[in-house]
């Protein structure tokens, strides 16, 4: 894609947002004017000022170990935890009221958009995303309704910003939240064989960081003295698996807002990860695998290509793939680590 086309494309979607918020009167307002998404990032609280810059010391940086695949997008993560508040570490961690989040994202070095996470109040939890214009600048609110094919990412395959039902489709309806903000993607004993892998910066939030400030409450020392890890009897399950509890984990984790039958993969679920990478082998599913006699295993070390896991990973048929949102690229990376897994020879 040359530059033209890319800049033509980027100022095209900025021109378009910034004539629905006109038209309108302003960014779409709920229920509630107090709990609607501003209609610039700049109004969101991320930077110092409130102008696109320096970010605001409050919000505190994050990396999960184990990262969401997002077709290779860079991505930046804060939280920022709203002073004499912390998080109820009591079952699935609740957010206090005035909790936020931003991921930014970045395409062949240039910022393409932010997304915002904001627990606006004691039950309304809000959802927005920014797309930035072609400079780096500013970045205005998306419709509700996402923008398509903002920037190539290969031949005939573009990103989309998605939409309030796409977020909600993902951090879910009846209890949403974010998704890489637990104990298990903040722990101190983190998997330097996780694929995709992101160095820990300083100053960077962990268990061990949350504690310290009293961020956890009940606190939960535990969590440090012990930081939580899959256990496995090899390094290579324990990326696969850590792997498959990001991006599979959210809906396939025994009582989500889909159906699903078989091991549970939410990260609360996998710490004892040899019992989970066995039951994945033994697990039949519904699902086919196509050309496949009988029915398919989730994953079959016999024959990997039979694999349900494997082919929906690969396939980018949306009827098919897996994760079914939120990418357009299969992830080579995790396609291949996955394949050596089943097919090393099994101690």
């Amino acid at each position: 894609m040359s530059g033209t086309v890319r800049a033509t494309t980027a100022v095209l979607a900025i021109s378009w947002i910034a004539a629905l918020h006109a038209g309108s009167g302003g960014p779409h307002v709920g229920p509630d004017p107090a709990c609607a998404a501003p209609s610039r990032l700049s109004e969101t609280g991320l930077y110092a000022g409130g102008h696109v810059g320096t970010i605001d010391p409050r919000n505190q940086p994050y990396s999960p170990q184990y990262p969401l695949w997002s077709d290779g997008a860079a991505k930046t993560r804060w939280i920022f935890l709203p002073p004499g508040t912390a998080i109820d570490t009591r079952g699935d961690w609740q957010f206090p009221a005035g909790t936020k989040f931003w991921k930014e994202f970045t395409f062949n070095g240039r910022k393409v958009e932010t997304r915002f996470l904001w627990h606006a109040s004691a039950d309304t939890w809000v959802f927005a995303t920014y797309l930035w214009n072609e400079e780096g600048t500013d970045a205005l609110l998306a419709p509700d309704a996402g923008v398509p094919g903002v920037v190539e990412l290969a031949a005939g395959r573009r990103h989309d910003v998605p939409g309030i039902a796409d977020c909600r489709a993902c951090h879910g309806e009846r209890r949403p939240g974010p998704l890489g903000f637990n104990a298990l993607q903040l722990s101190t004993d983190r998997d330097p064989n996780a694929i995709h892998v992101e160095p820990l910066a300083a100053g960077m939030t962990t268990l061990a960081t949350l504690d310290r400030a009293g961020q956890l409450s009940p606190a939960r020392p535990d969590l440090v003295a012990n930081p939580p890890r899959i256990r496995t009897s090899d390094p290579e399950t324990r990326a696969i698996l850590g792997y498959f509890s990001s991006n599979c984990g959210t809906c396939h984790n025994g009582s989500g807002e889909i159906a699903y039958q078989g091991a549970s993969l939410k990260h609360s679920d996998i710490a004892d990860g040899d019992a989970v990478a066995a039951a994945l082998l033994a697990q039949a599913t519904t699902w086919q695998v196509p050309g496949v006699a009988g029915r398919s295993l989730m994953l079959n070390r016999t024959q990997p290509d039979a694999s349900a896991m494997l082919a929906r990973m690969k396939s980018r048929r949306p009827s098919s793939q897996m994760p079914p949102l939120g990418t357009v690229l299969g992830d080579a990376d995790a396609i291949a680590a996955v394949e050596r897994w089943l097919t090393r020879p099994w101690r």
